[in-house]
């Protein structure tokens, strides 16, 4: 007996210690300005989902039956990568904020939502897809920014749109209060040191985080492309102050990040130029900061108004008769060429730095602005197009997620109402204003093709 402990014992001490992560070829690398998996380039076309995490939970609002759908039918047009929200934070009841939120207080999580992360994680590994997490927002729409301004007890003055100096003892929300006056409220986040200390430890329990349900920790994850900071990251005030604490911050997360997860690649999650006051220097400089692994860019003709007059997600006189001119279509010419001038302007900032651009964000409208799945995406699909062939043709842009997967949701309400299907039109936007849905067949053919073309 003694002698077959003895061979057993050997035997067992020549069998390698178990590793959810002994091959580097597991994980998307960076080598001289582009992607790898392996040896092989890896260039991509992908959505965003920032619902993701929701989805897979088993709580209020939760639907793995969905989830599973969803992630199936997006195997079948090609897509292997999605963006995803971690998690949305602060106070509740606010209309124009997606609920349910992962943090409600500093650390305080919803043990739903992250179990909910953990099964879409599972469920992307087994598809052998990709995502890229990001953990804060500089928009109101998941909190970001402002609940950790309001978790601090933050009070101030901003001077208003109209001169008048405005006092806030929480954080504004555009819809009520005024955009401009949120920008300058939450431009405090960056020159807050202890709102930047809370984000820094969501960040640590989120990184050093082990999966509920296949027991591996986040850091050894093959389904895990890329961290990211935050969802278009900015300092919001123009000035020097402003400009450096944002470097500083990006420097700072960065690093926390790579000291706790050397095997993933990190991002910002920068709009480029538009997303750092204007300068392409700063777009530049965070982006060639040591820890951070490659660039992004968003774009978004509507919102910047390249397309006309109706430029705002919430222009109340938005909609355009059956009888007369379309600026969807008509524009698409111009939203091209803007485009194309944008990536550029990005793409030379960033000559002999290394860094493969990706352009995470990037929606144009239905035509007539209509929400409606379905209805005629004839300016949509020519725009979609001309992008995906940038990304195939010039060799500027390493991949791309387009906004945003709205899938077999069934939309109920223009402006979201709890609990109704989650589209990736978020709870203050029109819901069909930028999603693709299944019904949607003409754009699912250029997706599916451009998926096909871009592996070739």
């Amino acid at each position: 007996m003694n002698i077959l402990k003895t061979c057993a014992a050997v035997l067992l001490s020549l069998v390698p210690t178990m590793s959810f992560a002994q091959n580097t070829n597991d994980f998307v690398t960076v080598k001289d300005g582009h992607f790898y998996l392996g040896d092989k380039e890896y260039r991509y076309v992908g959505t965003n989902l920032w619902y993701g995490a929701i989805l897979g939970s088993e709580g209020v609002g939760g639907n793995r039956e969905r989830l599973v759908k969803e992630l199936d039918d997006l195997c079948a047009v090609g897509i292997d990568n999605v963006r995803v929200l971690i998690g949305g934070d602060g106070r509740d009841g606010i209309p124009s904020h997606i609920a349910p939120k992962l943090q409600s207080e500093p650390g305080v999580y919803d043990d739903n939502i992250l179990k909910g992360l953990d099964y879409l994680m599972v469920e992307l590994e087994k598809r052998n897809m990709r995502a890229i997490l990001y953990f804060n927002n500089a928009w109101e729409w998941s909190g970001g920014y402002g609940a950790y301004l309001d978790w601090v007890g933050f009070k101030g003055d901003v001077k208003g749109s109209d001169g008048s100096t405005k006092h806030f003892d929480q954080t504004p929300v555009p819809s009520i209060d005024g955009w401009w006056e949120y920008m300058q409220y939450v431009g405090n986040f960056i020159l807050n040191d202890e709102a930047k200390a809370l984000a820094a430890q969501h960040v640590r329990n989120m990184v050093t985080r082990v999966n509920s349900i296949s027991g591996q920790p986040y850091k050894d994850c093959k389904a895990l492309m890329a961290w990211e900071i935050a969802n278009e990251p900015r300092c919001f005030v123009n000035d020097d102050l402003h400009k450096s604490k944002f470097l500083e911050w990006i420097d700072e997360q960065s690093r926390l990040i790579k000291s706790l997860d050397r095997n993933h690649l990190i991002t910002t999650g920068s709009e480029g130029r538009h997303g750092c006051e204007e300068s392409i220097t700063l777009f530049k400089d965070i982006h060639t900061l040591p820890c951070i692994d490659y660039a992004c860019i968003h774009i978004w003709p509507n919102n910047w108004g390249w397309i006309g007059k109706y430029n705002q997600n919430y222009d109340s006189d938005k909609g355009v008769k059956a009888s007369g001119p379309d600026p969807v279509v008509d524009n698409v010419k111009v939203a091209c060429k803007n485009t194309l001038e944008y990536i550029d302007e990005a793409h030379e900032a960033l000559a002999g730095c290394g860094r493969p651009i990706v352009l995470e964000e990037f929606g144009y409208p239905r035509d007539r602005f209509l929400f409606t799945p379905g209805s005629k995406t004839k300016g949509r699909d020519a725009y979609y197009k001309f992008v995906f062939d940038i990304i195939h043709d010039s060799g500027k842009i390493a991949g791309c997620n387009f906004w945003g997967w709205g899938g077999s949701a069934n939309v109920k309400h223009v402006i979201w109402e709890r609990w109704d299907d989650y589209v990736c039109d978020p709870a203050q936007e029109e819901q069909g204003l930028n999603s693709v849905f299944m019904v949607d067949k003409s754009t699912l053919k250029i997706i599916k093709k451009a998926t096909k073309k871009i592996r070739k």
